[in-house]
């Protein structure tokens, strides 16, 4: 009597399903070793398909890495926009600056930022201004207020949350500061210098 080996199913998805399913493999990765794990072979075994399946879709790791800073910047949107704002515009801006460093400590989207940026691949990243206009027309209304004050505001605030999601808590811990002591500084930054900026 032959016990013969059994192969776990395949599953079949769409095509939108399978490029989702390969950027949650990497974002995962992403998270838990930082983007230098980001090879193809590895995305490919995290996200369970073959490395073939992984270039169909994207063509090159870097394309990967690409898409799914895009992804980040998406999700970052989609949760500013759908945040309930104070009337106050201090605490909306408040609550806004949190978000948004929140997704660049929490979920590794600075270091990916960053290794895009020293690898060249950062020009792929097409919808940055797009993403920038829809949060200032849609959460701040830029109608009465001047779009090009308000995109220098969240230049300034996106390099600060970057920053301290890069190097904040390393370089607080070398100067012997508490936990926690680089974003708090740089959100005081913020909410002290971003003033000028604000829709009169």
């Amino acid at each position: 009597m032959s016990i013969s080996k059994i192969t776990p199913s395949r599953v079949r998805r769409s095509p939108e399903a399978s490029r989702e399913n390969i950027l949650i493999a990497a974002e995962r990765l992403l998270v838990r070793t930082g983007p230098q794990s980001l090879r193809l072979a590895d995305v490919a075994k995290e996200a369970g398909v073959a490395n073939a399946t992984v270039l169909h879709h994207f063509g090159t790791i870097d394309a990967v890495q690409a898409a799914l800073m895009e992804k980040m910047i998406v999700e970052l949107v989609s949760g500013l926009l759908a945040m309930d704002v104070p009337a106050d515009p201090r605490k909306a801006r408040a609550a806004a600056m949190q978000n948004l460093f929140d997704a660049f400590e929490t979920k590794g989207a600075a270091r990916l930022a960053a290794w895009l940026e020293m690898t060249g691949e950062s020009k792929r990243l097409r919808t940055v201004r797009q993403a920038v206009q829809t949060v200032i027309r849609q959460k701040i209304g830029a109608a009465e207020a001047d779009e090009s004050r308000l995109e220098d505001a969240i230049l300034i605030s996106v390099i600060l949350a970057i920053g301290v999601g890069l190097f904040g808590p390393t370089l607080g811990e070398l100067l012997g500061k508490p936990k926690g002591r680089a974003r708090a500084v740089a959100l005081k930054v913020l909410e002290e210098g971003l003033d000028p900026f604000e829709p009169s």
